[in-house]
């Protein structure tokens, strides 16, 4: 089973960009039909889906966040990368990397479980504040 943890800043002041990374490990992000997310909870929230790429490198957005998000990878380091531009104390979250496979439904996209994914990052806290 592949293992993934999130690294990246913990504190962003609003108006930047929030980059985080996540670190896959026990498998390769380039396996077939297997699609990498950003998921977040803020604090006292469900979880919401913000984003994936798909072993091929396409992405796909929540339509939420589309227009300041960004996701990315670096198959030689085994990779992908969120960038979540123009933050406000309302993007304050703990930010999780999930992976599946297959592609989330539209149902697993806007309201995703635990159970959709097959792997989990611990998450990482991301405060934005001035």
């Amino acid at each position: 089973q592949v293992q993934l943890q999130e690294s990246g800043p913990g504190l962003v002041k609003p108006s930047q960009t929030l980059s985080l990374t996540c670190t896959v490990s026990g498998g390769s992000i380039t396996t077939d039909n297997y699609y990498w997310s950003w998921i977040r909870q803020p604090p006292g929230k469900g979880l919401e889906w913000i984003g994936h790429i798909s072993y091929s490198g396409s992405t796909y957005y929540r339509s939420f966040f589309k227009s300041r998000t960004s996701i990315s990878r670096d198959t030689s380091k085994n990779q992908f990368t969120l960038q979540l531009s123009s933050v406000t104390p309302e993007d304050t979250a703990v930010y999780f990397c999930a992976s599946r496979v297959g592609g989330p439904t539209i149902a697993t996209r806007m309201t995703p479980r635990r159970l959709d994914f097959g792997s989990w990052g611990q998450g990482t806290q991301v405060t934005v504040s001035s």
